[in-house]
């Protein structure tokens, strides 16, 4: 279809949320029983960080609309892991207490503003941030830093340039005079007083470099390894109780929102630009060979809501996995109503969507991060390291079984348009792929662990049978004298003790000789009960101490 040019378009609203997933370090080897929330509370001095209570207060008054729709988005099952079990009148017949939600969930207030220049040379742009919350899960060892801000009256072109080059965890490149090539030439959290809290260090090729040749791990820039405080970046020097590492691609995945005149307008560049802007330089022409680009629409757009008519609706959702657009119409009440129209619904229920598909995606990468060190750290001829990597494969095993039955889900709403949104987002993530080849590896590790324990038992087992074997010459020899060879029953009880003694002394001996002889033992029994052998070659040749070649 033939479009006007877009990039005179003026967004009358936009918004952005970023997620930002990162492995948190396990608590385990530090032999310390608290979970990360309690000790981001313990480690958070300056209280940047509160606890989000959920919608659901002890007031109904309080609970408003678009919690509701919200909650009855979801399945029941997805419910339970985002809001808690249910609290009925009666009691359950397990006893048991109802659950919170398997979800924390913690705000920092102080920064209240992001004014970024995108590149040099040009004004500074500055956002309203709307909140930065960061997410805990119950059981499994990731968070994800959720960050969104806001702008009115932007140009399009503006507002691609803003989530192209805004949301990178650290520069990738240089350009000659030492700047970022693609993030934002400088970015600065401001706080409610319009103070300047930090500001990213970009153009410090020095620092990024000089850490990855030391510690084999990408930095994080300034601006955002603030956001996180007090967790540190597990690779660094830095002291703190809750250390993290980078999981995913610099890039982070991104929510956008954009209010506009008209959207009909907007070029077939433009569009491709806002559902593949990740992976789409602005500047650069766009690859028509492509197939991301030749198949767009049919591949990454959600029309549900699209009539390509002046009456509308003309909203349109694109979803390439790590970014989810959604593109209306600014004279719509609806498309910007946040109790119970779009913007309402893009930052609850589509968010927890895209919340889940990548806490998904980031616990999968968690676990086989794991597996790559227990198989790294192993050595076969060594019993520590071999009784470790049993310990751990069991442990992630575990872990990995109730992340299953706790977190996957492949369906999470009946609504068709959340079903078909959610199902793109997981095919372009490739988490089914992701799953499949992690649950084969676990299972791979855990028949390796069972075969070889079975070998173990099956040698312990044929060396006990072949010192019982032995042992059969002196049980038969005095079975058939029945006889006591030394008769000392009328010898004092002392003298008895000794004799005793001794003989359990021997016999003990004799036995743990013949165990560590077991091997050869019994390569001697198979030679003499080889039949295809000559009697001239069955016969030892040698003492139990022959050498098991011979």
């Amino acid at each position: 279809m033939a479009l006007l040019d877009g990039s005179d378009h003026l967004v009358r609203h936009f918004r952005q949320m970023l997620l930002w997933p990162l492995q948190l370090m396990s608590l385990e080897n530090q032999g310390d029983e608290r979970s990360h929330w309690q000790l981001l509370e313990a480690a958070d001095v300056g209280q940047r960080w509160r606890r989000v209570e959920d919608e659901f207060t002890a007031d109904p008054r309080e609970f408003q609309e678009r919690h509701y729709k919200e909650f009855v988005s979801f399945l029941p099952y997805v419910q339970r892991f985002l809001y808690g079990e249910s609290r009925g009148a009666r009691p359950r017949v397990d006893d048991g207490a109802p659950g919170e939600s398997a979800l924390r969930v913690y705000r920092r207030h102080d920064v209240a503003a992001l004014r970024v220049i995108l590149r040099e040379g040009d004004e500074p742009l500055t956002l309203k941030v709307a909140h930065i919350d960061l997410y805990f899960f119950d059981d499994v060892d990731v968070a994800l830093l959720n960050t969104e801000v806001m702008a009115d009256e932007l140009p399009l072109s503006t507002a691609l340039d803003f989530m192209y080059r805004f949301g990178r965890a650290y520069p990738t490149t240089w350009d000659e005079f030492g700047n970022g090539v693609h993030n934002a030439w400088s970015a600065e959290w401001l706080d409610a007083e319009g103070r300047v809290l930090v500001t990213s260090d970009s153009g410090n090729r020095a620092k990024y470099l000089e850490f990855a040749c030391q510690y084999r791990a990408a930095g994080t820039a300034a601006h955002w390894a603030y956001l996180v405080q007090p967790m540190v970046l597990d690779a660094a020097q830095e002291e703190g109780l809750l250390r993290y590492r980078q999981i995913a691609y610099h890039r982070m995945p991104l929510m956008a929102f954009l209010a506009l005149d008209d959207p009909r307008r907007i070029a077939d560049a433009d569009w491709v630009r806002l559902g593949l802007i990740a992976s789409v330089h602005p500047d650069e022409p766009m690859p028509h060979n492509d197939p991301d680009i030749t198949a767009f629409f049919a591949r990454y757009s959600f029309d549900r809501y699209w009539s390509g008519r002046s009456d509308g609706p003309n909203t349109r959702f694109l979803c390439s996995g790590r970014v989810l657009s959604v593109i209306g119409d600014a004279q719509s009440s609806y498309f910007l109503d946040t109790e119970r129209g779009l913007l309402g619904q893009f930052r609850h229920q589509y968010f927890m969507l895209f919340l889940i598909a990548h806490f998904h995606q980031a616990a999968l990468l968690v676990f086989s991060d794991r597996l790559v060190d227990a198989i790294h750290d192993l050595d076969v001829h060594d019993r520590n390291s071999l009784r470790r990597f049993r310990a751990r494969v069991h442990a992630s095993f575990d872990s990995f079984l109730r992340f299953t039955h706790r977190y996957w889900f492949n369906v999470l709403s009946e609504h068709p348009h959340m079903q078909a949104l959610h199902r793109a987002c997981v095919r372009h993530l490739g988490n089914a792929e992701l799953y499949a080849e992690l649950k084969e590896e676990l299972r791979d590790m855990s028949q390796y662990l069972d075969s070889d324990a079975q070998r173990r038992q099956s040698t312990s087992v044929h060396r006990l049978t072949v010192v019982t074997t032995f042992s059969l010459i002196g049980t038969v020899a005095t079975g058939v004298l029945g006889m006591n060879l030394i008769d000392e029953t009328t010898a004092p009880v002392m003298v008895r003790l000794f004799y005793f003694a001794a003989t359990v002394v021997a016999t003990a001996v004799l036995t743990l000789y013949l165990v560590k002889k077991s091997r050869r033992l019994s390569d001697l029994m198979d030679k003499l009960s080889d039949e295809k052998l000559p009697p001239s070659r069955r016969l030892p040749m040698k003492s139990i101490g022959m050498r098991r070649d011979e």
